[in-house]
């Protein structure tokens, strides 16, 4: 109950802040940088109107914390604010103990043993330690690393990284609706091949890999198994001995907790070994010193258990909601295109590609719904999708891409205004496209040869 007390009172002076700072900024820096108004008549933030909050639609970039995990966060950042570390007073005990209560709670999603998880900054972290860490260790004996080429690009950097170190890495590439070959990956495995990492649910284009499949291969070579499993965890079922991974990398703020957060699992039995990636205090059984963030971790933990409890619900749920917005702007539009296979994918993620219309154009005219072109790591680029590219997307249905991301508190209605809002910008901007009019009128444009200026 006095959290919850606590949480109104932060809410209502945290909202009355935010307007403060916003309008009476602290520097013309900050003015520049800001480029915040908001009147009776919207909102305007980097030279774009709206009439109000857009709608979110944009998950797979970052869910937003559940009010239950806020709850138990609160106690840790108001009256419970020892150092976990500290083992010399009632404080530190305190927070010690609700470490290891979160720990057990991440482990419980993944069908793990607590001693498994070590808790990380986020998923780079863990994808950063688990590839260059595993190989680094193993370097005497082991110089290969397989992975796919749709991976998060913290892994492909990661694998980079190690090919300047003089590492051998094979990029695998995936079928036309983005699984990888398993016959590819098994003959792509050498007798020095130290590592094998595949995403378990692209956070792009939303398929879910055949990790089980993976697994077993790479336990009959006896080649370590990783996962960036950070958009599949509260989202599809884990469970670590069924998929026999040796890592997997997890995140706190894409399953309704905080930002900042997130864990890596390490086997125990057969035991994978890592070099760190961080000296320090030898925190996190010396994989990852430094301070462990006990009101986060409190967060992750507490997002796992109900996304425990409520996975199901939620899949069901999303899984309307998904085929609501697809048939919606299916049933209105032509030249809609679904990157990514239908039957292995996670249903909250849904990317499309609109043809005969100018992919930024779109995402600009769709500015009352918060939704991306792909990776938000990665959408600063104008560069066409790697992820994509790699399906063998043509680079004009490329540019078009939308990724509309669906969650726990995403809406009937939001979806229908979404495919209102997506079905009007389409319309409107091949009304001006002289290609759609040839298509219309039946020239196939595929065969005109196109003179150069």
């Amino acid at each position: 109950m006095t959290s919850k007390l606590v949480a109104s009172t932060l809410r209502h002076h945290l909202s009355k802040s935010t307007r403060l700072f916003c309008r009476q900024p602290f520097s013309t820096a900050a003015v520049a940088e800001s480029e915040y108004h908001e009147d009776s008549a919207g909102i305007t933030m980097k030279g774009v109107k709206i009439s109000g909050r857009p709608l979110y639609l944009d998950v797979q970039a970052t869910s937003p914390v559940d009010p239950r995990v806020l709850d138990a966060m609160l106690p840790f950042y108001i009256s419970r604010y020892g150092n976990p570390h500290s083992r010399t007073h009632f404080y530190g005990w305190e927070s010690d103990n609700a470490v290891e209560h979160a720990r057990a709670q991440v482990a419980s999603l993944i069908g793990a043993s607590p001693k498994e998880i070590v808790f990380t900054s986020g998923a780079t972290e863990s994808n950063n330690i688990s590839i260059k860490g595993v190989l680094h260790f193993y370097k005497d004996k082991k110089k290969h690393v397989i992975t796919t080429q749709t991976e998060h690009k913290c892994v492909l950097d990661s694998c980079r990284y190690l090919q300047q170190e003089g590492f051998d890495v094979t990029y695998l590439p995936v079928e036309s609706d983005g699984l990888v070959n398993l016959e590819k990956l098994r003959a792509a495995i050498r007798p020095d091949t130290g590592l094998v990492s595949v995403m378990a649910v692209n956070n792009e284009i939303g398929v879910v890999q055949p990790v089980e499949e993976i697994g077993k291969i790479c336990k009959e070579f006896n080649v370590p198994f990783h996962t960036d499993a950070a958009q599949a965890l509260g989202k599809i079922p884990i469970d670590v001995e069924k998929w026999n991974v040796s890592l997997m990398s997890l995140s706190g703020h894409k399953v309704y907790g905080p930002k900042g957060v997130g864990a890596l699992y390490m086997r125990r039995r057969p035991r994978i070994r890592v070099e760190p990636q961080m000296n320090g205090g030898g925190q996190e059984r010396g994989i990852r010193s430094g301070t462990v963030p006990t009101p986060l971790v409190v967060g992750m933990g507490a997002a796992c258990e109900v996304s425990l409890k409520e996975m199901e619900y939620d899949e069901k749920r999303i899984s309307a909601l998904q085929e609501r917005l697809l048939n919606g702007i299916r049933e209105k539009l032509d030249g809609v295109v679904v990157n990514g296979s239908m039957d292995r994918r996670y249903a909250g993620n849904l990317n499309l590609s609109f043809a005969y219309v100018e992919g930024e154009s779109l995402l600009m005219g769709l500015k009352e719904v918060a939704v991306s072109s792909g990776s938000a790591c990665t959408s600063a680029s104008l560069e066409p999708s790697y992820v994509l590219r790699a399906l063998g997307v043509e680079e004009d249905m490329a540019h078009t891409s939308i990724r509309f991301g669906i969650g726990r508190f995403t809406t009937e209605a939001e979806i229908d205004r979404a495919i209102e809002l997506t079905v009007n910008q389409v319309e409107k901007l091949r009304e001006m496209s002289p290609l759609y009019e040839m298509v219309k009128e039946g020239i196939d444009i595929s065969k005109i040869q196109w003179a150069q200026h």
